[in-house]
């Protein structure tokens, strides 16, 4: 071609230098024309073409696809090949425009394939499945390697030299290599254990106090874990960190449907008393605890007049107590409670006496395990408690406050 246009210009009365040097430049521009009128038609015309089939069809992926312009990447890959089969219009820099075609194509698969594995995660993400195994991971592997793949071909391509000869040279690298992929590696490996051993998933409630994190999973990736905390922010923890250090993962609680009630109720020792008849007369009105004041009465009365015990005073024999009562009363409470689970654990038990008088724990798992939800139950319980402990008798131990003293003080004034 290129001799024809030289002839010609020679024909014209040109010079046969000045004729190839013009003849040179329209034909690159002709073909710089021809490769981005190629390009221009592939992506005004059969791309919509393309996108106009694909939003016919009934599967999704394929859109998944488009949305991610796989395609549009891959139709880099055009003007490259086009100039690629022009090469040969110029015999002196032929093989240095094949080279540089050559590579431009390897570019545009390398960017297609990027944009591919991204969509291969999109279309994994919809499965139920992708909570349980997520590849994000794997897939970030798969493109370090194409990468990698990618510029050994592309250097091999330009030093016109084997691949096999620049892998070598990596091989004896490979310490080099080591040291400045040892984030991915220990990454890759830390998502093979988490994934394998079930110990995290996207969804997932984890607590890791090292690193400030108390929120939903949101994203795993090979080196970052991305947690969602529940003020809105976003931590970032390293994967390897949630194997080589401990984390709390609220599944399990999740996916037992009840979540645990353990808070105490401090009482101020010197309101606990035995009762009397007056106080059992009155806990007998109680409903939740009737059957059983006359079950415990009745046991306490048979023990004590089998062994003849003198009950001119509270100290000989058995007796009930209004704290042991309070006991039976919440743990009936518990019971009967509609949002209470009635297959787990409910214990009303006493813990060790402290400073702060006699703790009262309720152990108990809600029905739900949604978070507003299980505060709302809580708060209800123990609203209640507060509120009826007057009725037994008992008192809330707390540290006196401004309100008690000024009550002291008024009443010594009352005395002087």
């Amino acid at each position: 071609m290129i001799k024809w246009f030289d002839k010609f210009l020679i024909a014209q009365g040109l010079s046969e230098t000045i004729s190839k040097y013009i003849s040179g430049v329209v034909i690159l521009i002709f073909i710089v024309i021809v490769s981005m009128l190629a390009y221009f038609i592939a992506i005004k015309i059969l791309l919509k073409i393309l996108s106009a089939i694909i939003a016919k069809s009934k599967t999704k992926w394929d859109d998944i696809i488009l949305h991610h312009k796989v395609f549009e990447r891959l139709i880099l890959v055009i003007p490259a090949l086009i100039v690629h089969s022009f090469a040969p219009t110029f015999p002196a820099a032929q093989e240095w425009i094949r080279r540089i075609a050559f590579c431009l194509i390897v570019f545009g698969i390398l960017m297609a394939l990027d944009k591919l594995l991204d969509a291969i995660d999109d279309i994994y993400s919809n499965y139920e499945i992708s909570k349980f195994r997520p590849i994000k991971g794997y897939l970030q592997v798969l493109k370090i390697v194409a990468y990698i793949i990618g510029a050994i071909i592309i250097l091999s391509a330009l030093m016109d030299k084997s691949p096999l000869l620049l892998l070598g040279g990596i091989g004896a690298a490979t310490a080099v290599l080591l040291l400045i992929f040892q984030n991915t590696i220990l990454g890759f490996v830390a998502s093979l254990q988490l994934t394998e051993n079930d110990m995290v998933r996207l969804g997932d409630w984890i607590e890791m106090s090292k690193h400030g994190a108390d929120g939903e999973v949101t994203e795993i990736t090979l080196h970052t874990v991305k947690v969602q905390n529940w003020d809105n922010t976003i931590t970032t923890i390293p994967t390897y960190a949630l194997v080589s250090e401990s984390f709390k993962n609220w599944r399990p609680m999740q996916e037992a449907g009840g979540r645990r009630i353990a808070k105490s109720v401090y009482i101020d020792m010197t309101s606990i008393k035995f009762c009397d008849t007056e106080m059992l007369e009155r806990y007998e009105k109680v409903q939740y605890i009737r059957d059983y004041l006359k079950e415990k009465v009745y046991e306490v009365d048979t023990y004590n007049k089998r062994h003849k015990i003198d009950e001119s005073s509270v100290v000989n024999g058995r007796a009930l107590t209004n704290i042991g009562t309070f006991r039976a009363y919440v743990d009936a409470y518990l019971k009967n409670h509609p949002k209470i689970h009635k297959s787990m654990t409910r214990i009303v038990r006493q813990l060790n006496p402290t400073e702060h008088g006699l703790p009262i724990e309720i152990y108990a798992f809600t029905n739900t395990t949604v978070w507003k939800d299980y505060e709302d139950i809580q708060a209800d319980i123990f609203d209640h408690i507060f509120a009826i402990l007057p009725q037994f008798d008992l008192r809330i131990f707390q540290s006196p406050t401004g309100h008690d003293l000024k009550n002291v003080q008024n009443l010594l004034k009352d005395i002087q």
